[in-house]
């Protein structure tokens, strides 16, 4: 019976030729990147210029979207006719035509529920017109025309100034305008108000304005 001897084997590479190339493996390492000075300033800068531009356009649309109330302007006050009627009391009759300029300055329409205006003398209320609501489109005006007619008003208490002011041929008189109304924003009506007040001096020969000072309330 014939008996295995192991025997050892000795297994040797393949050696390498131009048809049995042998794979090479090439490492590359990496050093830690460290940022230039330059480099993290221009970045901050960057960084500084994107907040500031949103800085200004969220600036920029608060400011033009935000609702401001109307101007009100006296454009034009005609004094149709003044009469003093010495007996038996002291009374005035007089008869006012005024145009009422209403701007609206937002980027919204206007709606307006009334317009009133107060024409007093020496800080004493002489009568009071309305006028019907209205609608002024955005960044436009519109123009209200009232007529004040008052007859018969007792000026026993101011009887020595309406004498002094007729004998320099000049009266005061004072106006006093108010709107009040809504601006519409999308879905929502946000109310506003405005008032100017205006002197005026009318000259009673002619019977027409010779000076009016206006301000905005």
């Amino acid at each position: 019976m014939a008996s295995s001897k192991s025997e050892y084997v000795f297994y040797a590479p393949i050696p390498s030729g131009p048809y049995n190339p042998q794979p090479q493996q090439n490492v590359v390492v990496l050093t830690h990147y460290r940022p230039t000075p330059d480099y993290c300033c221009q970045r901050s800068l960057r960084l500084c210029i994107s907040i500031t531009t949103s800085l200004l356009l969220l600036s920029a649309a608060v400011f033009f979207l935000y609702p401001s109330d109307p101007t009100l302007q006296l454009a034009r006050i005609n004094l149709n006719h003044v009469r003093i009627n010495a007996a038996p009391k002291p009374t005035l009759d007089l008869s006012f035509s005024l145009t009422i300029r209403v701007r609206n300055r937002d980027f919204f329409s206007l709606n307006y529920d009334s317009l009133k205006v107060t024409v007093g003398y020496r800080a004493r209320e002489l009568g009071v017109v309305s006028s019907d609501g209205g609608r002024v489109r955005a960044r436009a005006s519109s123009y209200v025309n009232a007529t004040l007619v008052i007859d018969g008003l007792q000026v026993l208490h101011d009887v020595f100034y309406l004498l002094e002011d007729l004998a320099k041929g000049v009266i005061p008189f004072d106006t006093d305008t108010e709107v009040d109304g809504s601006l519409g924003l999308l879905f929502f009506r946000i109310p506003i108000k405005a008032r100017a007040s205006c002197e005026v001096y009318v000259g009673t020969t002619n019977q027409t304005v010779v000076r009016e000072d206006c301000y905005s309330k």
